[in-house]
């Protein structure tokens, strides 16, 4: 009897590893898009709104969902009074700080740490050619992202499967 529930358990949890990183294969291209186009929205803050940086961050982060909201907002705040920091030291500590509640990879860091360097240091058409780099870079990486859900996202789910069956077989 004990065999048989342990059995289960060890099954069960292989194939709930296995689900947990399907589900990590699908959600990066979602984020990646959701992330172009809170930039795209920054261009138009910046572009047209005329916005300053906090307050486009503070907005953006409200239009977004997590854990965006959580990144523009903690930049957002630290360019505020008391810390005053520059638009490149808060995104870079956003970044830092909120990054692993993302399912985005390094790539897409890279690309928001080099944003980071430009924005706030010059004119607004500097800027938003910038974040339009930054959206051509992502828009590559949203690519490579949905290949590799397509290639591995049904893959993992039975691969999580098929390793507790496994273990089963060599416990028992």
């Amino acid at each position: 009897m004990f065999k048989m529930v342990g059995a289960i358990l060890v099954l069960l949890a292989g194939t709930l590893a296995g689900w947990v990183q399907a589900r990590r294969f699908a959600a990066r291209p979602n984020e990646i898009r959701r992330l172009i186009l809170s930039l795209q929205r920054l261009e138009t803050e910046i572009g047209y709104g005329f916005t300053p940086l906090p307050e486009a961050f503070r907005r953006i982060g409200a239009q977004s969902r997590e854990p965006l909201t959580r990144l523009y907002n903690e930049a957002a705040t630290a360019m505020e009074a008391p810390r005053n920091w520059t638009a490149q030291d808060s995104l870079h500590h956003a970044l830092k700080e909120n990054w692993k509640y993302t399912s985005m990879k390094a790539p897409e860091r890279e690309v928001l740490h080099q944003l980071g360097f430009t924005l706030g240091t010059s004119d607004r058409t500097n800027q938003k050619s910038h974040i339009q780099s930054a959206v051509k870079a992502l828009e590559a990486e949203e690519a490579q992202a949905l290949e590799e859900q397509a290639r591995y996202e049904k893959m993992s789910r039975s691969l999580g499967l098929l390793v507790g069956a496994l273990i089963v077989i060599l416990i028992y």
